[in-house]
């Protein structure tokens, strides 16, 4: 089985511990076509500031145009063409108006044994980003660089190992140049209500610092999960979702320090129409 790509290494903890978590405000509206056509319109409220954003996506065999406007004036164009000669290479061509600086050509390739993402910016000095996994979905290493063309230096290099079973996924990450050590855990307790539990502890060796987060979710019905996380630092943080139609989602959160509850309680509004 192919172990996927650098950054599914430890994505399950992620997702258990950090998505769909927020304080603010957030809206999101989309129209599907039988044609492949999506538009998306999205807004967020975040303190005294709106931000907005309209996506069109299209469709068509293997080919797919992702164009991106938001509320800074930014257009965002992405254009993805699947198995392009190959089974399992993808090329993803990245365009960003009025900064054409930041444009970008991936490739992606996708193996039995090997994930392989590699990445350069259509620019004069260009950053070159490489990553890849390697194994199966039991045991598999990754490495991440980036090079930066311009200053000759290496921007980024990282490494992680992951072991898996069914049931039972483990991590450990070595970021920021070997000075961030990550060690994660998930663990699906019970399929049929899909309770799992995590935890990830991040190290920082230069300012020798930790930080322990723990995290767990459980299904009350086919169409609701509950969420909660707890650091130690005293951050504690849970979440309510419930898909009331098909890809249409209500998610309710609240984060509070429990070092100073009366001060420090959040609670953010997620709404996902889809339709």
């Amino acid at each position: 089985m192919a172990p996927g790509l650098y950054t599914d290494i430890g994505k399950k903890t992620r997702d258990l511990l950090y998505k769909d978590y927020n304080t603010h405000q957030k809206f999101s509206l989309t129209t599907c076509s039988p044609h492949g056509i999506a538009i998306t319109a999205a807004g967020t409220r975040k303190n005294e500031s709106t931000f907005g954003d309209l996506h069109t996506q299209i469709k068509n065999n293997k080919l797919t145009v992702d164009v991106k406007a938001n509320s800074e004036s930014d257009l965002l164009t992405t254009i993805t063409v699947d198995e392009i000669g190959t089974p399992g290479l993808k090329s993803i061509l990245t365009l960003v108006v009025p900064d054409q600086r930041s444009g970008k050509l991936e490739l992606q390739y996708l193996h039995e044994y090997t994930g392989v993402n590699a990445s350069i910016g259509l620019n004069s000095n260009p950053m070159v980003n490489l990553s890849g996994a390697f194994g199966s979905k039991a045991l598999s290493v990754g490495v991440d660089v980036s090079f930066d063309t311009e200053s000759s230096n290496f921007t980024k290099y990282n490494a992680a190992l992951s072991l898996a079973n069914p049931d039972l996924i483990a991590s450990l990450h070595l970021n920021n140049h070997g000075d961030t050590l990550v060690a994660s855990y998930y663990h699906l307790v019970k399929h049929h209500s899909g309770t799992a539990v995590g935890a990830e502890l991040s190290h920082s060796i230069s300012r020798n610092e930790s930080t322990l987060i723990f995290g767990s979710q459980h299904s009350l019905d086919p169409h609701t999960t509950v969420k909660a996380r707890f650091n130690n630092y005293g951050m504690a943080s849970a979440l309510v979702q419930h898909e009331w139609r098909p890809k249409s989602f209500i998610t309710v959160s609240g984060e509070v320090d429990t070092r100073a509850i009366e001060k420090s309680t959040k609670v953010g509004l997620s709404l996902v129409l889809k339709h």
